[in-house]
């Protein structure tokens, strides 16, 4: 195939093929630059010729030829493991014309059985949300007939000391009447009185601000529950009597458990979050709505109204 190199050509002086003289099919290509070639192609394009002495090896065809991805085991290591744990030896194993067999046979490695990755917050995870999960049942509808019972009882009140609807005493009436039941700035006190049963009654029924609301009703019927339980010693919760606390307590428990419930969603406050998740908010109103009670009966009125109950006596 080849020629030795330098050998000159007959015909022409100086060993060089004329330019006009055709050259050979397959007559290997020189390089013009040196007198010893560097390369010879053959000139129909086939690979290049290698020589006896030094023979073409095996160019690297796969993966396991590269050396890529050491950790998956080839095809024999899984073999000898699939035989392994069905108790065959190698020799022995399934023949070619059983795949059925082997592959039930065959365990899962850990290569393949990666779980897969959880899904987004915008993707679905394969299974339908349930529709009942949004639903309250009668919830809100039983939210709304407590704050129509609260919020009319103490618009009720309030409308009689304010107005002197429903035989109520009136302004001037409410008045005089906390002046002489020992109450300090009379004045001071018949305000508050009034706008946190008519205000805070109103606030309830519409659902509108609703812990502040509760927490404000909630702190007149507190101060009403010690004025009454202070008149005379002894726990007073008979509602015969004068200064029985058994409607006061049951209004007082009523508008605490609006504060923690939230007004649902039957109400102005329908897309605030303590409608229907209350939590830390609603329960420092409570807490509040305690905290000022207490304040506003020790700075207005002053003494001990547990006087005669148990500890506190």
């Amino acid at each position: 195939m080849t020629e030795k190199p330098n050998e000159p050509s007959t015909g022409a002086p100086g060993g060089e093929t004329p330019a006009t003289a055709p050259r050979p099919v397959g007559e290997p290509v020189r390089s013009p630059y040196d007198s010893a070639p560097t390369e010879q192609f053959t000139t129909s394009g086939s690979l290049p010729a290698f020589s006896k002495d030094q023979p073409a090896k095996d160019l690297p065809r796969t993966d396991e030829d590269l050396g890529l991805d050491p950790e998956v085991p080839v095809y024999s290591a899984v073999r000898e493991e699939i035989t392994a744990s069905s108790g065959a030896s190698p020799a022995n194993a399934a023949p070619a014309s059983e795949p059925a067999a082997a592959d039930a046979a065959a365990p899962t490695y850990a290569f393949a059985s990666i779980p897969p990755a959880p899904p987004g917050p915008g993707e679905s995870n394969g299974r339908l949300r349930r529709r009942g999960d949004d639903r309250r049942g009668t919830l809100d509808l039983g939210l709304l007939l407590l704050r129509l019972m609260i919020g009319g009882t103490f618009i009720y009140h309030g409308l009689q000391k304010l107005t002197g609807w429903f035989n109520g005493p009136g302004l001037e009436g409410t008045r005089d009447m906390m002046e002489s039941g020992g109450w300090k700035h009379a004045d001071i006190a018949a305000s508050l009185l009034m706008v946190g049963e008519l205000g805070g009654g109103i606030l309830i029924v519409l659902g509108l601000a609703t812990p502040l609301a509760a927490g404000a009703v909630l702190a007149v019927i507190l101060d009403a529950w010690m004025w009454k339980q202070g008149m005379i010693p002894g726990f007073q919760y008979n509602a015969g009597t004068k200064s029985g606390v058994e409607i006061d307590s049951i209004l007082a428990g009523a508008a605490a458990a609006l504060i923690l419930t939230g007004p649902g969603r039957l109400s102005l406050d329908r897309n605030r979050g303590w409608a229907t998740r209350p939590f830390l908010g609603s329960l420092a109103a409570l807490v509040a709505a305690i905290a000022a009670a207490i304040a506003t009966y020790i700075y207005l009125h002053g003494g001990n109204p547990l006087t005669g109950i148990g500890p506190f006596a």
